[in-house]
């Protein structure tokens, strides 16, 4: 019976004290989003870690010669871009765990940073997917012959770097979901009107 009331209570409150029965709950799904968003923001630190150290370890020598990731350029960039992307992941995540008043300057620095790292592992990932398949295939066209078939090991490696730095992708595909809706759920739905009128969406916080 106190709990019915309770609950009724909240549910016909006219008073400030009474509007703060559901403050709890709301402040707790907050924290509980925070603490989430945080933990997918470190996620990208492991595995962009994991994928530019094993690059960084790729190199093979044998009576064919020697080859490292460092004589190919696109390689080059694919330890550049997870190295930035470990790097903002953190800051990123250091600064979504600290407790804030949302404000719109940090929701679009989020939504912006969020789809140029999504780009930036996307490319580099597709520019070092390219090389290795034709490491893997060769080009007959221009009479280029495979590597792998020389440099198993180190195509290996690479395959494995790559892997993980689309897996890294995929985190950032859903971070730049979630900052897009923190961004743009802040304004109002626009409001039609039958005259010439048009009204522009507002910021609320």
């Amino acid at each position: 019976m106190m709990g019915d009331k309770r609950e009724k209570g909240c549910a016909t409150a006219s008073s400030p004290m009474e509007l703060g029965c559901g403050d709890g709950d709301e402040s707790g799904n907050k924290s509980y989003m925070r603490t989430a968003e945080t933990l997918l923001r470190l996620v990208p630190v492991a595995l962009c870690t994991v994928s530019l150290v094993v690059m960084l370890k790729n190199s093979q020598t044998n009576d064919f010669g020697s080859l490292s990731y460092s004589d190919l350029g696109a390689f080059r960039c694919l330890v550049h871009a997870n190295g930035i992307c470990a790097g903002y992941s953190l800051l990123s995540a250091i600064f979504t765990a600290m407790p804030r008043p949302p404000t719109m300057s940090r929701a679009w620095t989020f939504f912006l940073l969020d789809q140029v790292l999504t780009y930036l592992i996307l490319a580099a990932g597709a520019v070092s997917t390219e090389v290795v398949y034709l490491a893997y295939k060769g080009d007959e066209a221009v009479t280029w012959s495979d590597a792998c078939s020389s440099f198993g090991g180190f195509c290996q490696k690479t395959t494995a770097s790559i892997s993980i730095t689309f897996v890294t992708v995929l985190c950032y595909a859903v971070l730049s979901l979630i900052s897009s809706y923190k961004l743009f759920s802040k304004y109002d739905a626009p409001i039609c009107f039958n005259g010439k009128g048009i009204e522009i969406a507002a910021f609320h916080s």
